[in-house]
Order: C-alpha cells, then sequence, then structure tokens
C-alpha cells in the first residue's frame, strides 16, 4: 500500500531530468529558536550526527522537539529525551511522506522530503529541506501566485523552473541551493492544492531559453502598473529579453495602484540632505513637486527612482508627484507593484482569463524568449495525470457543500484511481466506504 501511496509525490520527479534533489533554508527570514515536527503523512527516520540512527519509523501522533544546547542540539520524541548532537536529520521512508513544522513564535507549515537541521550562532536553528526539484517548484508556485486557473500556475512554474534551474548555486557558500524568501523565491509550504498541482505537471519540461538556447533570467513582479521596465531601468545589465511593454492587463487589479503621503518638509529634505540638492531653487523645488509619469521614467532630476523607491518603501517606481496645500503634504500617486521588470503576476492572471494561451503570454513579458521542451520529459504520463486531476477538480466545483479534507483529500482520491489501475480493476466512488484495501487515514 505504500508504493501505491508514493505514485502522485513520485509523479513530478519522473517527468523532469532535473529532478535531483535539492537543499532550500527554511524560515530563512526568521530567527528560530525551538522546533517541533509532527507528522501528516508516512514515517521519517530521525539521525543524528551523520549515519547515527537514533529513532526509526517515527509518524503520525509524535513529535520531535528540538532546541539549541551550548552550540548543540537537544533533541527529545514525545517524552524520550534522547540527549544533545552536533546535527539532526529526519529522512523520509518513502516518497509519500509529509512532516509539519512548528517553529516557536512562527506559523505551522507542510513540507515533503527530508529535514535537516543544525545549530547556528546565538542559539538559533538552521532548517534545511532536502527536496525534489519539481517538488519544490510546486509549492514556490503555490507561494508566489494567486488564481484558479491552470495555466496561470502552468505559466508561473515555467519561468520559476527556469530561474532555479540558472540560478542553481545561488547559496552554495552557505552550504544549500535557495532560501525560502524572496532573495530567491518563496517557498512557504508544500503544495496543496490539485489545480496548482496541474499547472505544475503540465509545465513538466518547459524552461525558457534565448536564440542560442540559454536559460534566460526570469524576473517577475505582482503588478507593472501599466508598463514593465527595461532591466537596466531597474539593474545594470541591458538584456534583450527584458524590454518594457505596455501592458494593460495590469489595470483594475489588486496591486494596480496606490497612493502615499508624505510630509512636504520630510520630501524636500531627503533631497536636500540624502542628495544635496537646493530645495530653494525653484526649478528644483517645481520639479520634486510636480513630477508625471504617463509613460515609466528613470530617474527625478538625475536621482534613480529606485533609490527613491527604496528610502521611502514605495510599491513601485512608477509614481506621479503633486502637492496638498492644505495638509502641506506631497501625495505620491502610484501604480504597480515590484521591481517591473519581466513578468506581471495579475498581468498573467488577467490575459489567462481572456484567453490568451501560455506561450503567447511569456513572449508577451519576455521578448523574443522560446519555450525549451526536454526532450526527455515523460508526457504520455502527464498527459494522463493532468486529466485525472481535471476530474478531481471539475467534481470538487459540483460539491460545493462537500466538506474537503484539511489533509488533501484530493490527493487520496488519485492515489485510489491509480490503485485501481494498477490492478487494472475499474474505480467506483460510491463504493468507496464498502472497500477497506486502500483506504488511508487521512
Amino acid at each position: 500500500m505504500r508504493r501505491l501511496l508514493s505514485i502522485l509525490l513520485l509523479l513530478l520527479t519522473l517527468q523532469s531530468a532535473h529532478a535531483e534533489h535539492i537543499r532550500v533554508r527554511l524560515y530563512s527570514n526568521a530567527q528560530i529558536t525551538t522546533l517541533n515536527v509532527s507528522f501528516d503523512l508516512g514515517y521519517y527516520n530521525l539521525y543524528a550526527d551523520g549515519d547515527q540512527l537514533i529513532e526509526d519509523m517515527v509518524g503520525e501522533g509524535r513529535s520531535v522537539i528540538i532546541r539549541p544546547d551550548g552550540g548543540k542540539l537537544h533533541v527529545s520524541v514525545n517524552e524520550d529525551d534522547y540527549g544533545t548532537f552536533s546535527t539532526l536529520r529526519l529522512e523520509a521512508t518513502d516518497t509519500a511522506c509529509i512532516l509539519c513544522l512548528n517553529p516557536e513564535g512562527q506559523k505551522q507549515r507542510t513540507y515533503e522530503g527530508n529535514l535537516e537541521v543544525s545549530p547556528l550562532k546565538g542559539g538559533k536553528l538552521l532548517l534545511i529541506n532536502d527536496v525534489e526539484f519539481e517538488t519544490y517548484i510546486a509549492g514556490v508556485v503555490q507561494s508566489e501566485i494567486y488564481g484558479t486557473q491552470s495555466d496561470i500556475f502552468r505559466i508561473q512554474a515555467i519561468i520559476s523552473r527556469t530561474w532555479a534551474l540558472r540560478n542553481m548555486n545561488k547559496h552554495a557558500a552557505d552550504g544549500y541551493n535557495f532560501c525560502d524568501f524572496v532573495h530567491c523565491q518563496a517557498y512557504q509550504n508544500r503544495c496543496i492544492r490539485p489545480d496548482i498541482m496541474m499547472g505544475a505537471i503540465q509545465s513538466s519540461g518547459e524552461t525558457l531559453v534565448d536564440s542560442l538556447g540559454a536559460l534566460i533570467e526570469t524576473p517577475f513582479h505582482s503588478n507593472s502598473g501599466g508598463q514593465t521596465c527595461n532591466s537596466e531601468d531597474v539593474w545594470r545589465a541591458a538584456l534583450p529579453y527584458l524590454r518594457s511593454v505596455q501592458d494593460t492587463f495590469s489595470y483594475h487589479m489588486r496591486q494596480s495602484d496606490w497612493v502615499k503621503t508624505i510630509s512636504l518638509d520630510r520630501w524636500l529634505n531627503y533631497f536636500a540632505k540624502k542628495h544635496n540638492l537646493d530645495i530653494n531653487d525653484s526649478a528644483i523645488r517645481d520639479s520634486l513637486l510636480h513630477f508625471t509619469q504617463e509613460q515609466r521614467r528613470v530617474r527625478l532630476l538625475d536621482i534613480p527612482l529606485t533609490r527613491i523607491r527604496t528610502d521611502f518603501q514605495l510599491k513601485s517606481t512608477f509614481f506621479s508627484v503633486s502637492v496638498d496645500s492644505v495638509t502641506e503634504s506631497v501625495i505620491l500617486h502610484g501604480h504597480g507593484y515590484g521591481h517591473g521588470v519581466g513578468l506581471s503576476q495579475e498581468g498573467t492572471i488577467r490575459m489567462v482569463g481572456l484567453g490568451y494561451s501560455y506561450d503567447s503570454i511569456l513572449r508577451h513579458y519576455y521578448t523574443g524568449a522560446v519555450i525549451h521542451l526536454d526532450p526527455t520529459a515523460n508526457h504520455s504520463y502527464v498527459e494522463n495525470y493532468a486529466g485525472q486531476l481535471a476530474r478531481i477538480i471539475e467534481e470538487d466545483k459540483n460539491k460545493k457543500t462537500q466538506t474537503r479534507s484539511k489533509k488533501d483529500d484530493w490527493l487520496g482520491r488519485l492515489f485510489r484511481l491509480r490503485d485501481r489501475e494498477e490492478r487494472e480493476e475499474i474505480y467506483i466512488e460510491e463504493q468507496q466506504d464498502n472497500e477497506k484495501d486502500w483506504q488511508y487515514e487521512w
């Protein structure tokens, strides 16, 4: 039965030539002092200091508690104290394993794969998720974009996969591949939604390349505000596939527009003190107080807008300036959210909703880029499971009053379908209450 439960979690692994394990630092933007690990599915072996097995088959109903202790790690399982060690590793006994992380003071998360824990200076913990590459990509897609249509998630999976493959050694000096924060890509949980899994599966083997076949950089942002940026307007390099494009698809979305009010004195003094401008000069003062952008600009009086955005913590560089003489305030009317280079996520959501194909959307935001399809990907396998996922999603739409399991009822249903296929039997959902052989206690 355990082999059958492994099938879906193996699915993405089988689709890609890039199925090696990668290492991702979890809770990288927080300081973890105590970790409680529980288990949603499967069993883990607990190793210390390399290959020393200190507890096997740890699973549901048990908790591993890890705390720093004098430069080492103190570990207990439920009420059993195991002492202190230099490193710890929870290793999954098969692919169908899910662990739940509960760090003190942080939100709970669930992940697949293995977990490595080591001490940091100052009594903190370093958490590393050792996970299959495609499983990571599905988790990134869930963390990075919202929506309900599978092409939205397919597009995000393609650009996230491309970015990851191009930047595989971003944190090599730290002992892992990526962090889970926006410094790399957000990875706040494993993928738990069937529609997101559908998009990730459909994107199997797809990456974006330039005319020479090299992986491109694939930056993305929440909303362009109506026009994306050239790469050199934000960073140094002028890349031919990161050109500014008109993007009316980003209008009238969640992050399309914003307003920020700043006191007149603070605004003017910022330019006087930080950029040595003579704010008593009428021409300079007028430029600072009456700045407009109908089309994106790069500078305000030779000061990079990226610098102003950072210093005032603005949502974007696409803003205009006016003055409220009554309150003596500067009003910034802005558009978009993020650096503005590459793909606008909310523009993508709008384009998918209007019926644009996923490849035309990618070409819209990445000028001249080409979708490369890995010839080793097993696409008949992809089509089979994409079809089964589509059926499950459609059934859920027709059962709006159905109570859904917190532990992925859709995942269990797909396991059951695959079970029947392997035994060349017909799965009849109405008979499920009488069939005990495949049932799993969720």
